[in-house]
């Protein structure tokens, strides 16, 4: 299988969740994913922590991107990581999350089983690259 091939095959789900409205960065990170061969579904703004795990689950991805700028990354995250193992999805969902989130909350959310934390200014290339490199083989 050509690795364009295997690019398509890597189902993306790009959430906002959260009351967090600024959604420019989940837009870039959403075009840039489908540009590199990636199937991309995007949650649209304002997802309670149980809809973007439906999401997940029903669309059946291989990467779930959780965009959040809002700061309450420490309560919203853990609460999708919980549903996603209810549902036995955490262990072939490779969860990234992308915004504002301190140096020192970064651990926490690693230890939750968040794979990678791209920070404002991360290049767009390196994310690509991570998920290529890390998206669960189907």
């Amino acid at each position: 299988m050509s690795s364009e091939q295997e690019a398509e095959s890597i189902r993306c789900l790009v959430a906002k969740v959260g009351l967090d409205g600024h959604d420019r960065g989940a837009h870039v990170v959403a075009r840039a994913f489908r540009d590199a061969g990636f199937e991309v579904i995007y949650s649209g703004l304002h997802k309670a922590p149980d809809e973007i795990v439906q999401a997940a689950v029903q669309e059946d991805v291989d990467v779930l991107g959780i965009s959040i700028l809002s700061g309450a990354h420490d309560t919203l995250v853990p609460k999708i990581m919980g549903g996603l193992e209810e549902y036995g999805a955490a262990d072939d969902t490779l969860v990234l999350v992308g915004g504002v989130i301190p140096e020192e909350d970064r651990p926490g959310l690693k230890d939750e089983g968040v794979a990678a934390i791209f920070g404002p200014g991360t290049s767009i290339e390196e994310t690509i690259e991570f998920v290529r490199e890390n998206a669960p083989q189907r």
